[in-house]
């Protein structure tokens, strides 16, 4: 176990202070977003990025769970596939940053719609591009979709060693806690009985993360799940562990002006 002071000695980490105040300043001059998931899932994306094991102009990547574009969206500005004061036309009229991602991103190779279908989409992808890895991010909540599972049985079915699935087990959505919606349990189990490679990580862990991607990319044979477990609003203590903050509109200026304090000393 990493303590969390040790954990502010990786590189990345700076990164996770600086994205995050990106993704609450888009959102709160869009005056609406996710910015729950977008919190949880951000430092999966940041390693993902930058571990220097994938190169997605050849890889690829999916976000099933479009929603959370905003934490995306600053990866990929961070990327420099487009300049960062873009973010701050998140979700504006004829934008290319819209609330779901569209192809018109650069950067982006699926258009999100409705939860459940990427990691089909990731299957087809991983299908017909068996020279490179596909790398698709689930959450917990999507796992409620039955297209997720005939995705992971269609995975192990034609042994898709090159495809990675990580799932943001944030353990919240948008009406409430999965355990009580739809609860989740022994989803590691469940993976591996459908002949899947399994870590479980916590998922702000940038040792962890990097670890976990490099064990699941060395999986040739089997395809790999990454369970991150990580806290909705992270970073933001009055959001953390809130269904409430799955999704907010026209953020109060004193709301807004504590949570950009917290992020500033994250």
């Amino acid at each position: 176990m990493i303590l969390f002071s040790a954990q502010k000695s990786h590189p990345l980490y700076p990164l996770a202070r600086s994205l995050r105040l990106d993704i609450l300043e888009m959102i709160n001059h869009a005056g609406f977003g996710h910015i729950g998931g977008s919190l949880s899932s951000v430092d999966i994306l940041i390693s993902l990025y930058n571990s220097g094991l994938f190169n997605f102009d050849k890889d690829h990547f999916i976000l099933s769970a479009g929603h959370l574009c905003p934490s995306l969206y600053v990866v990929l500005a961070q990327q420099n596939k487009f300049p960062r004061g873009e973010l701050l036309t998140y979700s504006q009229f004829d934008s290319r940053l819209q609330g779901h991602l569209n192809l018109d991103t650069p950067g982006v190779e699926y258009a999100s719609g409705a939860l459940g279908q990427g990691l089909s989409f990731a299957c087809g992808l991983a299908l017909g591009d068996k020279s490179h890895h596909t790398v698709c991010l689930t959450t917990d909540g999507e796992h409620n979709e039955g297209q997720i599972w005939e995705a992971i049985a269609f995975a192990n079915k034609y042994h898709q060693g090159n495809l990675i699935n990580i799932v943001d087990c944030n353990a919240y959505q948008l009406g409430g806690s999965t355990a009580d919606i739809m609860p989740l349990d022994e989803l590691a189990a469940k993976y591996i009985r459908f002949g899947w490679t399994v870590t479980t990580i916590d998922g702000h862990n940038f040792f962890e993360l990097e670890s976990a991607l490099k064990k699941a990319k060395s999986s040739t044979i089997y395809p790999a799940c990454i369970i991150a477990k990580t806290t909705i609003g992270k970073g933001v203590s009055f959001m953390e562990n809130k269904f409430e903050y799955h999704d907010v509109k026209d953020l109060p200026e004193d709301i807004y002006l504590t949570a950009k304090n917290e992020l500033q000393k994250y």
